[in-house]
């Protein structure tokens, strides 16, 4: 089977061949002053020094909470917005307990809607920006916009958001003696085709050849 990248269906097709995708659960903030929170499943690092992580977020022009029987033109996505707007966000990282809430803040709500209350988590003040962080989420980083590129024909972009990671706020009880992160503890979920996600907690150990 070839699948042609130019047919339609590419998404289907890069969603359900670039796995397990580690989910960015992002925080940003809205302006009126509420909080946003959004999962975003096209999510990397990119470099070391700076750090510096990669999100991809679409436009959409899906029908909003308000108007569900509208589809109209083709718009930034409020953490697109919020980023290019604030310049500062917070990744939160999904463990396996709060796979659920996660997937409750996918759905189209209302602009200005406080997603922290949607999904029923908690808000923790950030060291360094202004959105909160996901008390429950065992590791955040917080993050300052580096750039943002975009990619794709007019009125369909993506923003690549390249942002710096200014600091990683990690909960004590995830960390092993040597002050390592236990990737056990973390029991982390990625995102598959469809509706499919995984578990971390099927891991083996592969060592790196030596020269």
């Amino acid at each position: 089977m070839i699948v042609d990248a130019k047919a339609s269906g590419a998404y289907h097709w890069m969603a359900a061949t670039i796995l397990p995708r580690p989910i960015a659960w992002v925080a940003t903030e809205n302006p009126n002053g509420t909080a946003n929170l959004a999962p975003f499943s096209f999510f990397t690092g990119a470099s070391a020094s700076p750090p510096t992580c990669i999100i991809c977020v679409s436009r959409t022009n899906k029908p909003t909470a308000e108007q569900p029987q509208v589809k109209g033109p083709s718009r930034k996505k409020d953490t697109w917005a919020n980023i290019e707007r604030t310049g500062e966000y917070v990744i939160n990282v999904v463990p396996d307990a709060l796979a659920d809430a996660m997937n409750a803040t996918s759905r189209e709500v209302p602009h200005g809607t406080d997603e922290f209350e949607l999904a029923g988590v908690t808000k923790e003040p950030s060291e360094r920006v202004r959105p909160p962080r996901v008390a429950e989420s065992p590791v955040a980083l917080e993050c300052r916009l580096h750039k943002i590129v975009e990619v794709g024909n007019a009125g369909d972009e993506t923003a690549i958001i390249v942002g710096e990671i200014l600091l990683w706020r990690i909960h004590d009880d995830m960390l092993l003696e040597n002050g390592r992160l236990d990737p056990a503890k973390l029991d982390l979920v990625g995102r598959m085709g469809g509706n499919w996600y995984s578990r971390t907690r099927d891991r083996f150990e592969l060592a790196r050849p030596k020269p």
